[in-house]
């Protein structure tokens, strides 16, 4: 695999995404929606600003800053800070293939929306399914604070437990 690049998502990117993110569902489970019709779960509406990691020409990771719609973790970030639900981004669809991990490629598509909600004035948040003890390690060695716990629901009625944390602060 060559170098990666971290660049904005563009549109023809969403075949491509769309590949990665069915193939890490296959091999992690993860994530738990959106696999069905993984373009639109990939160009929502919702989107702030979304990033891809590419290798050559294959999209090997995505990553993006979602408005908030009622999370568990905007609701305990809002009730804890008093913050605005219009200065917080909910970090989403954070997905790396198998094969480009171990190369940091996660935590710079992490960094990337990081500085985005620095520069947008917008907090981020987010939740991590606790069976993902990965994520809950990157988030935690880059700074990222628990806020407490929550349900996340998907699909025909079911749900996971899940972590809440927020950003470091600037």
């Amino acid at each position: 695999m060559g170098n990666i690049v971290i660049r904005p998502f563009e549109d023809s990117d969403l075949p491509g995404a769309a590949t990665a993110l069915t193939d890490v569902h296959a091999t992690d489970g993860y994530p738990v929606e959106g696999v069905a019709h993984p373009e639109a779960w990939l160009r929502s509406d919702d989107v702030l600003a979304s990033w891809v990691a590419e290798s050559g020409q294959r999209i090997v990771g995505h990553v993006a800053v979602m408005r908030p719609r009622g999370e568990g973790a905007v609701s305990l970030w809002t009730e804890r800070s008093g913050a605005d639900e219009h200065r917080i981004g909910v970090l989403a669809r954070l997905f790396v293939v198998r094969d480009a991990r171990k190369r940091t490629v996660g935590e710079r598509l992490v960094r990337t929306a990081m500085d985005y909600g620095l520069s947008h004035n917008r907090r981020l948040v987010l939740d991590v399914m606790v069976k993902d003890t990965a994520a809950l390690r990157l988030y935690e060695r880059l700074g990222w604070r628990r806020t407490g716990g929550t349900v996340h629901h998907y699909g025909n009625g079911q749900h996971i437990e899940a972590v809440c944390y927020v950003s470091p602060g600037t």
